[in-house]
């Protein structure tokens, strides 16, 4: 296949020519050639060229057995002009275009085919061997044959120049140091044939940063690769720049940090890439965590301050399972914005329970109503964090130890303060999961103080907040109640016995809790006596 692209402002043309050889013979096929925008002339994949050749072959096989089919579908085709079989059978070669002779844009290709003579029946294995010539610069002057055998593939063959390659690859350089005047340089398993041509191709290039724009991440890193191994500076420091400038994340992200860090010599300035992922500043993480924390408790808008604090706490669970813990954020910066909400909290139902606040204007209750209800979110987001890091032994006490509030509760109507006791609900679920393990006197002390006010939120909770779960809340509190002594649990079951008889579906049902305590105090004691007997009057 022969392409030609024509450039009006040089006046000039370059051709490529592939054609794969065979005993006694050389026939023209027809391989796909990647043409940029720009007029760059580009290797096929080895990949693409397997399988044209592969299409050929079954092509070539039906020919030779359907004959009569061949000739009609020879017709159909539009003519086109013929090829001296001399020329076919001259050695194989093809041109790219050099940086002087090619198209700003890219020129129409005309294939040219003709007939071959008929395939031998049988091919050994190395006359089945595909070979791939192509050429760079002016043909005419090329100096230097450099062959190249993939892994698996097909072997390339570049018509190049001994200056060129000795100007710009360190690699080459050496190579050619001590070669004869008519030199040939064989290169064995290479890896990626495709772009090692292409970074050849480079070589002819002026402007190299160019002809690296809108290719992909990917493709570049690979470039970089063959660039560090032949010592192609200028390459090298291209395929930097355009690291430096283009967007990457994710998969691509770990791939160029790791490709870039192979790359030692400060002289290529991989610190601007690397900046990117990593810092020098010495308050990371602390400082700035505690600045976002600042920014998000502080938020009034409803949809902002929700959605980051959903991805702030996604965040910081994933730092804590992918680091299994050995990243250590300080607690004190979380606590101490427990301790402000807290305060804060406490202000507000000290000014929502003053007499005659409800029969205030709307105007003058809702910004009170509205903060309590930021400040006891801010309180549960704040909670979760210190649960995901196990660190909620001491949110724990805290809360238990807020008798004024737990007082002033009653005194806020059920509407304003029901998401007080989603923080109670929180810390009973976390206790009866093992997720926090606060002293006997803490849960305790949490049971008498936040118990009561829950159960008179009971119905509001069930019916008013979308995330309760009672089920779970359930649980919860009934296993936290029996972490304690039997005569505590004793003191507590029976208090809410009390309730649950007035009003079954408006109070938590700890029936399960109660059947526990049941067997502990009744039958438990029978069993240990009755077993002891036993064993007495066996011995």
């Amino acid at each position: 296949m022969r392409f030609i692209c024509r450039n009006s402002s040089y006046a000039r043309m370059a051709e490529f020519t592939l054609r794969r050889l065979e005993q006694g013979h050389a026939r023209i096929r027809n391989v796909p050639i990647a043409v940029t925008p720009e007029g760059f002339w580009c290797c096929p994949s080895p990949a693409a060229i397997q399988k044209t050749l592969k299409n050929q072959n079954l092509q070539d096989r039906h020919r030779t057995t359907s004959p009569l089919h061949s000739k009609a579908s020879s017709l159909q085709r539009p003519s086109l002009p013929p090829v001296d079989k001399r020329s076919v059978s001259t050695s194989l070669r093809s041109r790219l275009i050099s940086d002087e002779q090619r198209c700003p844009n890219s020129g129409t290709a005309t294939p040219v085919s003709s007939k071959a003579p008929e395939r031998p029946q049988k091919l050994n294995v190395e006359t089945q061997q595909r070979k791939i010539s192509v050429g760079f610069g002016q043909l005419e002057t090329s100096d230097l044959k450099v062959t190249l055998h993939g892994k698996g593939g097909p072997s390339v063959r570049m018509s190049v120049h001994k200056n060129i390659l000795a100007e710009h690859s360190s690699f080459f350089a050496d190579k050619l140091s001590g070669l004869s005047p008519a030199p040939q340089i064989e290169m064995a398993d290479c890896e990626d044939v495709e772009i090692f041509v292409e970074t050849v191709g480079l070589m002819y290039c002026k402007e190299i940063k160019h002809r690296l724009i809108k290719q992909s991440v990917s493709r570049v890193l690979r470039i970089l690769k063959v660039a560090e191994m032949l010592g192609f500076q200028a390459c090298i420091k291209s395929s930097l720049d355009y690291l430096e400038a283009a967007p990457w994340i994710g998969e691509e992200e770990d791939d160029v940090v790791s490709s870039v860090r192979r790359l030692q010599d400060d002289n290529y300035g991989i610190s601007p890439i690397l900046n990117r992922v990593a810092s020098d500043l010495s308050n990371q993480p602390n400082d700035t965590l505690s600045h976002i924390m600042e920014l998000v408790l502080e938020s009034t808008e409803d949809r902002g301050r929700r959605e980051m604090k959903s991805l702030v706490l996604k965040l910081l669970k994933e730092i804590n399972l992918k680091t299994n813990g050995t990243i250590e954020i300080c607690t004190e910066s979380l606590y101490s914005s427990c301790r402000r909400c807290l305060e804060s909290l406490l202000n507000l139902f000290r000014q929502a329970s003053e007499p005659g606040f409800s029969d205030r204007s709307l105007e003058s209750k809702d910004p009170v109503v509205r903060q309590i209800t930021l400040e006891a979110d801010n309180l549960i987001w704040l909670l979760e964090i210190l649960v995901d890091r196990n660190a909620a032994d001491e949110f724990t006490l805290m809360w238990a130890s807020q008798n004024e509030l737990a007082e002033l509760h009653t005194k806020v109507p059920t509407m304003s303060r029901h998401l007080v006791s989603c923080i109670t609900c929180r810390l009973f679920v976390g206790i009866g999961n093992g997720e926090m393990l606060p002293l006997k006197e803490t849960r305790k002390l949490l049971l008498h103080v936040w118990l009561q006010p829950l159960i008179d939120d009971y119905s509001w909770l069930q019916h008013g907040s979308r995330s309760f779960d009672r089920k779970v809340v359930e649980e919860g509190i009934g296993r936290t109640i029996l972490t304690l002594s039997l005569e505590d649990q004793q003191s507590i079951l029976l208090s809410w016995l009390g309730c649950f008889l007035k009003a079954s579906d408006n109070c938590p049902n700890l029936q399960r809790a109660f059947e526990v305590w049941w067997r502990r105090t009744f039958i438990r004691p029978y069993v240990e006596q009755h077993g002891n007997s036993l064993q007495s009057g066996k011995a």
